[in-house]
């Protein structure tokens, strides 16, 4: 998702239905503030992890009907009638980015993603009052398509962190290690690697892409934009060959361009332009 976990998050664009903004800024706050405590600054991981003890604190006097730090979320939640466990999940994702630096397996960062991302869209959903579950599983695809398309994006700059997003049972089958990383050697296993796993990104968000008809109005072109922001950086890192080391893949004008016009006239492609 761009820069961060957060960047395509819909934060009350012009495209929000007004009567939702201040909701969705509440949302987007207590995902960004559990964000950067668990990722920004330079303190240590009992502070981080403190830190997101009381962000959970604050969710439980939310939850009491008690005065909270968080009075903007606490009426969110209580108009809506969202969720508290999908806010717990994103703090314990917070918390897995504070002690678990490497992945094993594809099956082991979806359950993370399931946690870092996926509650942003269900947590919308049920602002819309669109909470059913085929809708569920089209969210839950596009929150991890673009989660993914993050980390693919971001790989050096998280190994600077001392993180790996990057499956190690992926990394020895395709012969890379991170001493790869380390070096930003971007050869053919390399390659073979990242071309693999943009794969794996472009087909869940095009396995959610049917979610924006299904929302319709501002909402669907909103997300429509969200899912060719995503695809456009997987096509980037095709572009380069995988090699986002010297080539980091950005939007820029002429992609957002290029984007708003599929996402007005096109249903979600990946393919190049």
């Amino acid at each position: 998702m761009g820069v961060d976990h957060y960047e395509n998050f819909p934060v009350a664009s012009w495209l929000m239905p007004p009567q939702l903004r201040p909701a969705v800024r509440a949302i987007y706050r207590f995902a960004r503030t559990g964000d950067d405590i668990a990722d920004e600054g330079t303190a240590a991981p009992a502070e981080r992890l403190a830190g997101l003890n009381e962000l959970s604190m604050q969710l439980r006097a939310i939850e009491a009907g008690s005065p909270s730090e968080w009075p903007d979320l606490a009426h969110a939640i209580s108009t809506y009638q969202l969720s508290l466990p999908l806010f717990d999940d994103l703090l314990s994702a917070f918390a897995q980015d504070v002690t678990t630096p490497r992945y094993d397996s594809y099956e082991a960062l979806l359950d993370y993603s399931r946690r870092s991302a996926n509650p942003v869209g269900r947590l919308l959903l049920q602002l819309f009052r669109r909470d059913e579950s085929a809708l569920r599983f089209e969210s839950d695809a596009v929150c991890t398509g673009l989660q993914l398309a993050n980390f693919w994006q971001d790989i050096a700059v998280d190994f600077k962190k001392g993180r790996v997003y990057l499956p190690q049972h992926d990394l020895q089958g395709f012969g890379v290690s991170e001493a790869q990383i380390a070096e930003g050697r971007a050869d053919i296993q390399w390659q073979k690697l990242m071309q693999f796993q943009v794969e794996r990104a472009q087909r869940l968000l095009l396995q959610g892409a049917p979610l924006a008809r299904t929302l319709g109005g501002r909402v669907g072109l909103e997300l429509r934009l969200v899912i060719q922001g995503g695809l456009r950086i997987l096509e980037r890192i095709e572009r380069v060959n995988g090699d986002i080391f010297t080539r980091r893949p950005t939007l820029t004008a002429r992609d957002w361009a290029l984007m708003s016009w599929r996402a007005l006239h096109l249903r979600a492609s990946a393919s190049a332009a």
